[in-house]
């Protein structure tokens, strides 16, 4: 479901005024189901399959073919967990974005650097917090999971990358 264009409504304008930038401070890859991700500079994401590498790639049409996470909310699961440095893999995203409200991309396609994502939902925590985390991790995860994407149109995205509407 899309918004309201800006002419349409107040609401739309708003959707529309997103004067903040992120960028991209931490890629992961996972090259096999249930491994830690791999922290890269730079990674291939390939048009309707995934990112080169990881363990998702090859799903044309999946809807979770890019994870991203806010950087802020890494913050918040230490500070949950008492965690002094939380280490991105853990987490199990691939793309740590600082400075932007992930959650205003919803049901929108936005750039990162030259690739064309498209928000397709919430990505929630799994069972596998408890174990990366420790106990009570799976709930300091809740509500601070990040989005899943899909790539509409491929390229290369590297840690610096900004992070906008399209």
């Amino acid at each position: 479901m899309a918004f309201p264009s800006s002419e349409e409504s107040v609401l739309g304008k708003l959707m529309d005024t997103m004067p903040q930038i992120g960028h991209i401070t931490w890629i992961g890859i996972r090259p096999e189901r249930r491994k830690l991700p791999v922290s890269v500079a730079s990674v291939m994401a390939i048009t309707d399959r995934g990112l080169t590498g990881d363990h998702y790639q090859g799903k044309p049409g999946s809807k979770r073919q890019v994870t991203l996470i806010q950087a802020e909310h890494l913050t918040a699961v230490s500070s949950i967990m008492s965690i002094a440095e939380l280490d991105p893999g853990l987490l199990r995203r691939n793309l740590v974005v600082s400075g932007l409200n992930l959650l205003a991309l919803k049901d929108r396609q936005f750039m990162v650097g030259e690739v064309l994502l498209e928000y397709t939902g919430l990505c929630h925590p799994c069972s596998r917090m408890e174990e990366n985390l420790g106990p009570g991790g799976y709930n300091a995860m809740r509500g601070h999971g990040g989005i899943t994407a899909h790539i509409i149109q491929g390229g290369l995205v590297k840690r610096g990358d900004q992070v906008r509407l399209k």
